[in-house]
């Protein structure tokens, strides 16, 4: 079936088929080679990690892109990352990047999450479970300043 997820947790043929339309999309705007060539990256790194790593990573990518669309999908040090204005808001660690046991959800300083005089920037990811992805985009949200 297109519509469903591949067996090892990544990216369905329909997502495939959408992200590619997307890029093109991006290439035909004016300036939007490297947007797209950008996600084209990021696209090929999630597609060479791990089958754990992968279904984070592309859950994760589709959660961003439907969470905050105004985003640039990119790669950072080699791992999936999303940018406002060409700096990079999160970021995900494959475990499989340094052999931990978790993956991990970074927020750079671009990131509204502030809360007094400490707050946590980093999340051990482990699964995208309902809870998690429930917990992730109310922690985007608070990111990009859509409330807290």
């Amino acid at each position: 079936m297109s519509g469903t997820k591949d067996q090892a947790g990544g990216f369905s043929q329909a997502e495939r088929e959408a992200m590619k339309a997307r890029a093109e999309e991006l290439r035909a705007e004016k300036g939007g080679r490297k947007k797209a060539k950008d996600l084209e990256a990021l696209l090929a790194a999630i597609e060479e990690m791990p089958e754990g790593d992968r279904a984070i990573a592309a859950g994760l990518h589709t959660l961003v892109s439907g969470t905050a669309p105004g985003l640039d999908a990119r790669t950072w040090y080699g791992m999936p990352a999303w940018a406002r204005d060409g700096q990079i808001l999160l970021f995900l660690q494959p475990s499989g990047k340094f052999g931990t046991r978790y993956s991990t959800l970074g927020f750079n300083d671009g990131a509204a999450l502030d809360d007094g005089e400490m707050w946590p920037t980093a999340f051990a990811v482990t699964r995208l479970t309902p809870e998690v992805v429930e917990r992730i985009t109310g922690l985007l949200r608070r990111a990009l300043g859509e409330g807290s």
